[in-house]
This record gives structure tokens, sequence and C-alpha cells, in this order.
């Protein structure tokens, strides 16, 4: 019965190089082994396979026998596919190929597109694997490793992180355009607090800090809120007159940029926070994950649209 899982390189290598050389002995050199050893791996080669490998009889020494140059040419194949892993793994080791799966919390949808497609025109071997959800969802993903890095704002406390600093993100407030607080300057406390705050849903990011926003700014006071479950659709509330909200400047860059809504201004606004790239600190990055850390590092001076805040 023929067994490859007692197959070894070193059969196949001596088994090559004889037919190389014609010689047991010339083999047995090349291989820094004595001749009775190479022999040996020729008869375990043989008995394995239950056939002659090799023609002792010819003129010019040793050759393969038919059985023999099949296992030849596989042997062939194996060293080519063994010669392209070895180039991989160089390459992998070296942060040029592999994947990458990248945690981001659902506001970075509106930044994370661009810059995942600059990384990869810049290192086209390396696959991004781009999951988005809020941060609730993206801490429980880091706690449970499932991903190489994250994409969010404040790190957390749990699990430890070690954070790289990306960019400045603020956050404004958002009204239609046209509306009465809009264009006057400072707003008084009373009187926006006297409008309907539209929120993300619990675990969201955005709703924690609009949530601190309120408490400090209120000192207590009750207000209108409604909640609603992703950016895009407080923005058409918001456009729609049925409140105003806080949200990233970069979820409403464009909405800023175009008349579509507008920033109102208040004391403590707009709110300036950080984006972060993280991983967790029990989990070094690999290689792939160490090229995007460095090139965030590298390019992070432009990696963030500028956000106009005034009204």
């Amino acid at each position: 019965m023929k067994r490859l899982d007692a197959l070894t390189l070193k059969q196949l290598r001596s088994l090559q190089l004889i037919c190389d050389t014609g010689s047991l002995s010339a083999a047995a050199e090349a291989m820094r082994l004595t001749p009775p050893a190479v022999h040996s791996q020729i008869r375990i080669l043989e008995d394995n396979f239950g056939c002659r490998l090799l023609d002792r009889t010819g003129p010019q020494g040793f050759r393969a026998t038919a059985e023999g140059e099949a296992l030849l040419r596989a042997h062939g194949r194996i060293r080519t596919a063994l010669d392209r892993a070895l180039t991989e793994i160089d390459a992998l080791a070296a942060g040029h190929t592999g994947s990458v799966v990248l945690g981001a919390v659902s506001t970075a949808k509106y930044v994370m597109p661009g810059l995942v497609a600059r990384f990869q025109r810049a290192r086209p071997g390396i696959e991004i694997v781009l999951r988005i959800g809020n941060r609730a969802r993206i801490l429980a993903g880091l706690e449970a490793g499932e991903f190489d890095l994250a994409f969010m704002g404040r790190p957390p406390r749990v699990p430890e992180v070690v954070a790289l600093t990306v960019g400045d993100h603020p956050h404004v407030l958002i009204a239609p355009p046209g509306h009465p607080l809009g264009g006057a300057g400072a707003v008084p406390a009373a009187r926006l607090l006297a409008e309907t705050f539209i929120l993300r849903e619990p675990g969201s990011g955005t709703r924690i800090l609009t949530t601190r926003f309120l408490d400090e700014t209120g000192r207590g006071t009750v207000t209108r809120q409604v909640e609603m479950d992703s950016n895009e659709t407080i923005k058409q509330a918001v456009r729609a007159g049925l409140g105003i909200a806080i949200l990233s400047g970069h979820t409403v860059h464009e909405e800023l940029a175009t008349g579509r809504l507008v920033a109102l201004q208040a004391a403590g606004l707009p709110i300036l926070r950080q984006w972060f790239m993280v991983h967790r600190a029990d989990m070094p990055p690999s290689s792939a994950a160490r090229a995007l850390l460095d090139w965030v590092e590298a390019n992070r001076g432009d990696l963030l649209p500028v956000i106009d805040t005034q009204a």
C-alpha cells in the first residue's frame, strides 16, 4: 500500500540527485550524507511505492525508471509550489501582501471607503476586509478578536488597545436651511434646549456624545428626543424639519458644503474629538496590518476632509 504520509522531501531529493549525477556517491556528497544513507532513502521510497525507481544497469550510471520519472515530475511540481510559497511568505512577512480585517464604527463609513481605496492603490497586494457597525458592535468584535484593526472615536478601556491618532473628528449640531436658530451666532442654551433632538440608537458613540452634551448644557433639563437608527435617516429627518441633531462633521460634510444642511453655533460646539486606529494590546498586528498602520501614520495629515462648522 502506497503511503504519501511516509514520503519525505529528503527521499525525493535523493532520487533527484542520483538521477542528475548518475552516481550514488556524488548524490551523497551533495547531500552531505554517506552513500549507505542515500541508498537507504531510495530503498524506503521503492518499498513504499512497491516498484523500482532507478535503473542501475545502464553504462551512464543510475537513471530513473518510468515510475521514477513520474515521481520526479511530481517532485518538480512540489518544488515549484514550495518556491512560490516561500516567496509569498517573504512578502507577507514584509507586509507587501496579506489581508486585514478592519472594523469601523458606522459614522466612519463616510471616510473609510476613500481611505481604504487610497491605501490599496499604494499597496495593491494587501486586501482590506471592511466591516461596519455601531460602536457597541465594533467593541464586541474587537474583544472577540474578529478584527485586526478598528477605526473609531474614543478608544475603549476594555479591551485594552494600542491607539494611533488619525485626525480631528468634529461633531456639529445640524439644522435644515432657513432654521430660526441658524445664522444668528451663538444660540442661547434655553432656546437650544427647546428644540427636538434626534438621537442615534443605544450603543452608538454619537448618541453617547449627544447625551453628554445635553446633560452639560441643560443641567437636568428634559429635552424632547426622537431616536433613529442611522445617520442617513437622521439627516433626512433634520432636512424635513423633524428636529436638530449632533452628527459627525464627516457624516454631513457634503450637505454642509452644498447648503442642504447648516451647522448651528452654541457654547461647547463644535465638539472636537479624534479618530483613532486601534488594535488589541495583547494582539500584535500582522505584517499587513502594520503596513496599514504605518501608511496611516505617514499620511494622516490629509486623510480626512476639513469640515466647515460655521453656520
